[in-house]
Parts: structure tokens; C-alpha cells; sequence
């Protein structure tokens, strides 16, 4: 018997196109809404069928889009979202395909003319991200995917860009979708939910991105066997029970030892070295317990001798499910075995940490420390390179915490002076770099604006790339003893770091940027651009470039056209991963305006780096202070007065 199928709160208000808040007054203020029929008191769920029955009595039922439609109707004729989702995306992807598939499923058949209807309206690809939409919003059914803030840190951690891929523990796709969005060349995953797996599966494939994800338990079932990847990036499960210790005792992947029953963890990242090539990278999430627990030291001692554990990050609280547990990343490296082992691993607390500030530091941490795996490396409480041999104590105890240097009253004098002479200057620099602007004047005519696409037709502008993965046969540009050119990536638009990333041999076509290009990253989740200012890059993998005539277009004003938030609504896909710059619009202005613009744009970008910078100092001197005052290393200033 089909169950009545359920709704939320913001479920309900998004049907009827009202806040949140109008709905829990509906509920105080009309005896006859609707009681909830499951959920929790903080989160109840609705009787659906109800719900549309009040709407519609009280006039608080607007005319449905397509889409909501469809998946209104989609929700009730499956027994699972997830389920739903993945049938009618099969249909779809069939679709895109140029094949005429029709559904034989009987509970599809009435669907039909609402899907045939948004395909026409989007598109194939189109149609799915607009289910997907709904599909990720919190509600019944819902799985609780990895955060993007978080999986696109990982791929990076990772460095994805040109690689092969694996996710074995692959959810609905999140991690997936952030190496796509990174630039991979394949994306390969398995999922033990059948409806998550296909769901994952339909998601690369309507975007023909090499690869697949099978359906089944990695670890008792690995669909994997003997296949290697150049990265793996997984959100294993946690505290497992039955993960299979007594059928896997003697399993080959066991490259460190046999793994303890206790710990199911440490089991999946044996499993992802296994499947990880020599010298490639993995990152995992991975509950805090895992890097002191007794039973794993064995294991965690001699991921450390033989030089596979690289890294460990500790996560600031809340960041990804389960939200009351301060997660961290692992970062792994598959070690070549006749290398000596690497004398240093990382560890950085980044726990007291706003996420969009101490992500990018983070990479920025961990680049520097691949690039001298070897050297002395500190930053007090937050980062530090410690020797490998003093974490192999008697408890091998690998928290970050933990292994942060003690800190004397003078070193916390002279990095709290630091912090705020920096803090102030970063601070004192603010007010210049405040754009000034004036108002105008309301009954003035809208602007008239051009696509970016008929600014290429027009001559006002080139739009080169993406540039993809593969292999070039231009391979003579490195001076011997320089080593490999530079390359600007996705990560570092989206992040305003430098570039960061190096050719490694996987770029397709080397595309040289020069002064006054505009960038703008293809996969990502808000429009971004950046004007470069300096020669000696190379352009990476997902990237446009737009080159602008400087006759006809100035480059600061094209970039600060192009990151409105109308122009984020318009070149932004429905999913909220691709963008398409070409549909962005650009106002037509003389070039002298444009310049005054311009200007604006530049200060503005500086002044969003400044705060940027003060935000971050600004979390170093309260954590110093702070610190300093309860460890009796500081004191408060008296008034003599």
C-alpha cells in the first residue's frame, strides 16, 4: 500500500511562495491547518494531499511551475524521492541521447505531458537539475549530502584537475560533482543505496562526463577490484559495526595490516589506498575519535612510517553531518615503496575557524608544505609540519590539537603585536578603498545591455577555452631548472588566492594569459571572475577566457558587469553547478564610462581582498588573546589613572 506522502514547513512555503515564518502563523492563526503527521516538534511533516486541500480553500494556492508540478506529482507516485528521481531521469537521459524512450512504468504514464513540457522549456540536462533542485531540499527521503563548501575543498586538497577519480562511498554524487566542477578527466564511484547510486550515475551522465558508479557495498563487495585512480575523495560511513571484519580478516587491501574490528573507519582508508595510484592523493572526512582511539594506533603508526598519511585537518563544528561532531579530513599519499619515507606530516586546527575564511587557508597551508614536505613549518595554533618520529609515541595520537607547540607568554606577546599592527594597517587601509558612488535618479531608462555572446559576434571581445584535460605535444615552453609553468584554476578564482596550480603534462592546449584577460570559472557555484594583471600564466582546465578588444571594452568593467547579481541568476545553471558566461549581460556604455566603472570595479575588488584579510586577522587576534588570557600568558592593561 503506498504511504501518504509527506511535506515540511519550507516545503509548504515554497509552494505557496511565502517565508517560513507566514506558515508557523498560519499554524498559530487557523485551527483548521493541517496537524502534522510525523517528523519531530522542531521539524514536523505533513499530510501533502491536506496541505494542497487548505491552500487551495484559502486562496494561498498560486498556479504551479512545471517543475514543482511534476515533482509534486513525482514525490507521490514513487515510493522514495530518491527513486522517483532516478526513473524519470532515465527517461531524460535517454532523451538527451536522441533516443524516443517512453515510460512502460504505469505510475509514470500521467507524467508524462509535464515532462515532455519542461524538456521542451530546459532541456534534458536542464530538466534534471530542476528536480535535482527539489530532490535537495530538506525534507522526508532526503539523504544528507556532504556541503559543497566542503567537497570542493576536498577535491582540491586532492588535485583533481586532469584525474581519474573515485568516490566509494559516493552518496548522491557530492563529491562527484565537485571533481567534475574541478576539473577531472572521469568520475568513478559506488553507492550501497540502489536509488543514490543511479541517481549519481544519471547526474555524469547527462553532462557525458567519463565514468560510472556501481551499485553495491564497497568494502564486502568492492566493484573496484585491482583498478587504480590518480585520486580518491570519500565521506566514508561512520561507526559501522558490521563492516565485515570477519569475511575481510585477510583481505589484500589490508596494506598496512589487518584492520580491528572496532575500527570500520581505518578499514575505508585502507581500501581507498588500495585503490589509489603511487604518488596520487586521497582526502577523507573522517569522525574526530579516529585519529586517538587505542585500537587504530597500530594501523595509524604505520600509515605514518610508510608514508601515507600526509595530513590531517581539523574542521571547524558544524560543517558537515553528523553537525555536532567537529570532523577532519585525512590526506593520504600513496608512497612509492623503495622511497625513504617523508620526515613530517601536517596537522592543522582549523576547528576555531569560520569556514569561508579558513578554507582558503587551509589550501594555502597544505601547498606550502607539499612544496617542502621536508621543512620546518609553523603557524602558532593553527599549523604545523611535525616530525613523523615524535608523533610515533606511545599513544599516536594524531589529533591537531594536541600536537600544536606549547606557547610561552613572549611568544604570545610578539604574535599578538604582530596580529595587530597588521590588523590595524589592514584596517586603516579600508576607508581609501571604499568605491565612491552616487545615486541616480529612478525615472531614468533601463540600461541597454548586450549578451557576452554578441559581444564576441560584435568584435568587442574573444571567448577562448575552457581548455581541457588530455595530452599536448607542446611540451618545450619550461626552461630547464625553472620547473613547470604556472596555472591559474577554478579554485583560486573562486577562493581570489594566487594561482596555485602547475602543468603537470594534462592540459590539452597551453593557452598563455596575458594582462587585462578576463576569467571566469565554467563549474562553480556563483558566478566569479578575475582581470589578470600579470603575464607568466597559464590558463587551467574550466576556465573561459574572455579577451577583451581594448578599443571597445574595458577589462575591470567587464568583470564587475559580469559579477551582478542578475548575471549570477542568468549564466548560472538551474542545478547551481555550470556556468555560461556567453548568456551573461553587459551594459553598453563609451569607453570612457566604462573606464570610470572600471575604476570602481578595481577598488572594489581591493577592498573585498582588505576585509578579507582583516576578517581573518581579526579570528588570529581574538583566538591569541584569548588563549593568552586563559593560559595566564597575558594580561589585562590597568588604568594607572
Amino acid at each position: 500500500m503506498q504511504e501518504t506522502p509527506t511535506i515540511t514547513a519550507a516545503e509548504i512555503a515554497r509552494i505557496a511562495g511565502v517565508g517560513r515564518a507566514a506558515v508557523s502563523n498560519w499554524r498559530k492563526r487557523h485551527a483548521n491547518f493541517p496537524t502534522p503527521v510525523g517528523g519531530t516538534p522542531a521539524s514536523p511533516e505533513f499530510d501533502l494531499t491536506q496541505v494542497e486541500q487548505w491552500l487551495r480553500a484559502q486562496g494561498k494556492l498560486p498556479e504551479l511551475a512545471t517543475v514543482d508540478r511534476l515533482w509534486r506529482h513525482l514525490a507521490t507516485a514513487i515510493p522514495s524521492p530518491a527513486v522517483g528521481l532516478a526513473t524519470v531521469g532515465h527517461l531524460l537521459l535517454a532523451r538527451h541521447r536522441g533516443q524516443r524512450s517512453r515510460a512502460t512504468d504505469p505510475q509514470l504514464v500521467p507524467l508524462l505531458p509535464d515532462l515532455d513540457a519542461l524538456v521542451e522549456e530546459l532541456g534534458p540536462q536542464g530538466a534534471f537539475d530542476a528536480l535535482w533542485q527539489r530532490f535537495s531540499a530538506p525534507g522526508p527521503g532526503r539523504p544528507f549530502a556532504t556541503p559543497d563548501d566542503v567537497t570542493d575543498l576536498m577535491v582540491a586538497l586532492a588535485d583533481v584537475d586532469g584525474s581519474a577519480v573515485l568516490d566509494p562511498a559516493a552518496g548522491s554524487g557530492a563529491v562527484l560533482r565537485a571533481a567534475v566542477r574541478a576539473g577531472c578527466a572521469s568520475a568513478h564511484g559506488q553507492e550501497l543505496d540502489e536509488g543514490l547510486a543511479r541517481l549519481a550515475g544519471l547526474w555524469l551522465s547527462l553532462r557525458d562526463v567519463p565514468g560510472e558508479v556501481s551499485t553495491g557495498d564497497s568494502l564486502r563487495a568492492d566493484a573496484f577490484t585491482g583498478r587504480t585512480f590518480d585520486a580518491v575523495v570519500c565521506h566514508p560511513p561512520f561507526g559501522v559495526t558490521n563492516w565485515g571484519d570477519d569475511e575481510l580478516g585477510h583481505d589484500p587491501r589490508w596494506i598496512v595490516g589487518s584492520t580491528p574490528r572496532t575500527e570500520p573507519e581505518l578499514a575505508w582508508v585502507q581500501h581507498v589506498l588500495a585503490h589509489l595510484r603511487v604518488e596520487g592523493h586521497a582526502v577523507l572526512l573522517m569522525p574526530p575519535t579516529v585519529a586517538g582511539r587505542r585500537a587504530g594506533k597500530r594501523i595509524r603508526a604505520e600509515l605514518l612510517r610508510r608514508g601515507h598519511l600526509r595530513a590531517v585537518v581539523a574542521l571547524p563544528p558544524g560543517v558537515a553531518a553528523p553537525h555536532n561532531v567537529p570532523l577532519h579530513l585525512w590526506v593520504l599519499r600513496r608512497a612509492t615503496p623503495e622511497a625513504p619515507p617523508p620526515q613530517r606530516a601536517l596537522l592543522v586546527d582549523a576547528a576555531a575557524g569560520e569556514p569561508n575564511v579558513t578554507y582558503p587557508r587551509i589550501l594555502e597551508v597544505w601547498r606550502a608544505f607539499v612544496a617542502a614536505p621536508d621543512a620546518e613549518l609553523e603557524e602558532p595554533g593553527f599549523a604545523r609540519a611535525v616530525p613523523v618520529i615524535d608523533l610515533l609515541d606511545e599513544e599516536v595520537d594524531i589529533t591537531p590539537v594536541r600536537r600544536q607547540p606549547t606557547v610561552t607568554g613572549g611568544d604570545t606577546g610578539v604574535q599578538l603585536a604582530n596580529v595587530q599592527q597588521r590588523l590595524a594597517a589592514a584596517v586603516g587601509n579600508l576607508p581609501a578603498l571604499v568605491p565612491r558612488v552616487t545615486p541616480v535618479d529612478d525615472s531614468r531608462p533601463a540600461p541597454e545591455t548586450m549578451t557576452v555572446a554578441e559581444l564576441a559576434r560584435s568584435g568587442a571581445l574573444q571567448i577562448i577555452g575552457p581548455v581541457r584535460t588530455g595530452y599536448s605535444t607542446e611540451r618545450d615552453g619550461t626552461t630547464p631548472g625553472e620547473g613547470p609553468p604556472t596555472v591559474l584554476t577554478g579554485q583560486d578564482v573562486v577562493s581570489g588566492i594566487e594561482a596555485s596550480g602547475h602543468d603537470n603534462g594534462s592540459l590539452a592546449e597551453r593557452i598563455d594569459l596575458q594582462p587585462g584577460d578576463v576569467i571566469v570559472p565554467v563549474a562553480a557555484r556563483r558566478l566569479a571572475s578575475r582581470v589578470i594583471t600579470r603575464g607568466g600564466l597559464l590558463l587551467g582546465p574550466g576556465l573561459f577566457l574572455l579577451r577583451p578588444n581594448p578599443a571597445a571594452l574595458d577589462p575591470w568593467f567587464l568583470a564587475g558587469q559580469l559579477r551582478s547579481t542578475a548575471n549570477d541568476r542568468q549564466a548560472t545553471s538551474l542545478s547551481g553547478t555550470r556556468i555560461d558566461v556567453r548568456r551573461a549581460q553587459i551594459r553598453r556604455l563609451p569607453l570612457e564610462e566604462q573606464r570610470a566603472h572600471g575604476e570602481v570595479y578595481c577598488r572594489l575588488t581591493d577592498f573585498e581582498s582588505t576585509v578579507r584579510e582583516v576578517t581573518a586577522l581579526g579570528g588570529d587576534l581574538v583566538r591569541l588573546t584569548a588563549d593568552g588570557l586563559a593560559g595566564g600568558l597575558l594580561l589585562p592593561e590597568r588604568d594607572e589613572r
